[in-house]
């Protein structure tokens, strides 16, 4: 089988693609045929190595990570044969391969009708969009900021927020030309938090304070973020885009605020059946035509560099597809 590859830390072209032997399904396992790969932005800072900073180091040789929609080939001891043939899609820490071993209890069912783009959404990004929502305690009628709102689980975390109830969804992008693609998910308000006057923006729309925000940006913009929350406002902390670590001052919490951080890992070891039964509540969405993604572009297996390069532009709007 066909696999891609880093074995020095650089830009996109340091990722190759080679011949491996295919791997074989080991207890609680299975070996899926990949159909589909949601590639995922993280994978990017990681490939720079150190230079990405220490919370973006591993070690060589590299392997990417991303969402994969595949068919069950073989299972593994103490898995349930039934699952063979089955189309699911999974989290791999391994995903840039024509087949991919994966842990049982975590494959999402892909229900009938499901596109890949939005199958490729149900292992991870759509999981990590809702639980950001809950974890934030998102209430009836109030109003919740999504910065990165035009990515993977940006478009999904607007949708999701006003299936849960939100009043109002204002979505941070990184430029204007991204604004008709978030309204057409559903977004009450866009702001280009690129501008320096985005928080003015934000006050705007929201004139009593943000109730919630979903930030996987860091940095400046978590500091900018938490002085637009209303009192008993809440950030949920997923992400650091931009590599840049924040040290939260105490007396930004003074005025009744919260901080929390989320981890899809953490949560699935604190309550796993919680987090399954989450999945098959997406998946459900999913099937009800609740829940859409965009894909932005579908590139083949051996044009990772490319999928790198375009992930690197933050241009694109929803998700990117590698089809081996």
């Amino acid at each position: 089988m066909r696999r891609v590859r880093y074995y020095e830390y650089g830009g996109p072209d340091v990722l190759t693609i080679e011949e491996a032997e295919v791997p074989a399904p080991g207890p609680g396992e299975v070996l899926l045929r990949t159909e589909a790969i949601g590639a995922n932005f993280v994978d990017t800072r990681m490939r720079r190595g150190p230079a990405a900073g220490p919370l973006f180091r591993r070690p060589l040789p590299g392997r990417l990570t991303g969402d994969v929609v595949g068919t069950v080939e073989a299972a593994g001891p103490g898995v349930d044969r039934e699952l063979i043939g089955r189309q699911v899609a999974t989290l791999s820490e391994d995903a840039f391969a024509e087949q991919v071993v994966a842990d049982a209890q975590w494959l999402a069912p892909v229900p009938d009708g499901v596109d890949l783009g939005v199958a490729s959404m149900l292992p991870m990004g759509a999981p990590v969009a809702l639980r950001t929502l809950r974890t934030g305690q998102l209430a009836e009628g109030e109003t919740v900021l999504v910065h990165s709102a035009a990515g993977g689980i940006g478009h999904l975390a607007v949708q999701l927020a006003k299936l849960l109830g939100a009043g109002k969804v204002i979505a941070a992008v990184g430029s204007p030309g991204k604004f008709d693609f978030v309204r057409s998910f559903g977004a009450d308000a866009a702001v280009d938090y690129s501008a320096d006057d985005w928080p003015e923006r934000v006050r705007e729309v929201a004139p009593g304070g943000v109730d919630l925000v979903l930030d996987s940006v860091g940095g400046e913009i978590l500091r900018q973020s938490l002085d637009l929350l209303a009192p008993f406002g809440r950030v949920v902390v997923y992400g650091v885009a931009g590599s840049e670590l924040l040290d939260v001052p105490v007396t930004s919490l003074f005025a009744l605020r919260t901080v929390v951080g989320f981890s899809l890992l953490a949560w699935r070891a604190a309550a796993p059946e919680r987090a399954r039964a989450e999945m098959a509540e997406l998946a459900g969405h999913a099937a009800s035509g609740r829940l859409r993604t965009a894909v932005h572009a579908r590139f083949p297996l051996a044009d990772a560099p490319a999928v790198h390069r375009l992930i690197e532009e933050r241009s694109h709007l929803g998700r990117i597809l590698v089809l081996p």
